[in-house]
C-alpha cells in the first residue's frame, strides 16, 4: 500500500511549513504545495492526491472556489479547510461546497493529526477516537 498523499495549498509560506510538519510526523506524503487557488488546481490535476489542506483566503481564487473545481475533477477527495474564521464557517456551508472538514487555524496544530486520521482511516478499518474503538459504545456508569 502506497503513502496516503496529502496537496497543501495555502497562501502563508509559514502555515505551509507548519501544516508540512504536522502531516509528516503522521507519517503522511506531502505530494505538493501551492500558493494560491490557481497553482493548487494545477498541482492537483498533476498529482492526484488523497487528501487536499486548504485555505479559505486565497488570492485569485478562494477556497470554496478552488474546493468546487476540485471534487468536479475527483469527487471522492477529501478536503479539509482552514480559516481564520471557522466560526463564520459553518458546517453547512462548507456541505455546500463539499469540503469535508472545517478547521480553525488557531486550533489546527491541536487537532489536524485527528481529522487527518479520521478522513483517511479506510471504511473496513477500525477506528480508534478516544479510547473507544468503532461499534464500542462507552457506558459512563462503570469506573474507567
Amino acid at each position: 500500500m502506497s503513502a496516503l498523499r496529502i496537496l497543501i495549498v495555502d497562501d502563508s509560506d509559514v502555515a505551509r511549513r507548519i501544516l508540512a510538519t504536522i502531516v509528516r510526523s503522521r507519517h503522511w506524503d506531502v505530494c505538493g504545495e501551492a500558493e494560491d487557488g490557481w497553482s493548487g488546481v494545477k498541482k492537483f490535476h498533476e498529482l492526484k492526491p488523497d487528501l487536499v489542506l486548504l485555505d479559505l483566503t486565497l488570492p485569485g481564487m478562494t477556497g470554496t472556489e478552488t474546493a468546487t473545481a476540485l471534487k468536479l475533477e475527483l469527487p471522492h477527495v477529501k478536503i479539509i479547510l482552514f480559516t481564520f474564521h471557522a466560526d463564520g464557517v459553518n458546517q453547512s456551508l462548507a456541505s455546500t461546497f463539499n469540503i469535508d472538514r472545517v478547521i480553525s487555524k488557531s486550533e489546527s496544530i491541536r487537532t489536524l493529526g485527528e481529522h487527518l486520521k479520521a478522513l483517511l482511516t479506510p471504511v473496513n478499518e477500525p477506528r480508534r477516537l478516544e479510547g473507544v474503538t468503532e461499534g464500542q459504545t462507552a457506558r459512563r456508569d462503570q469506573p474507567s
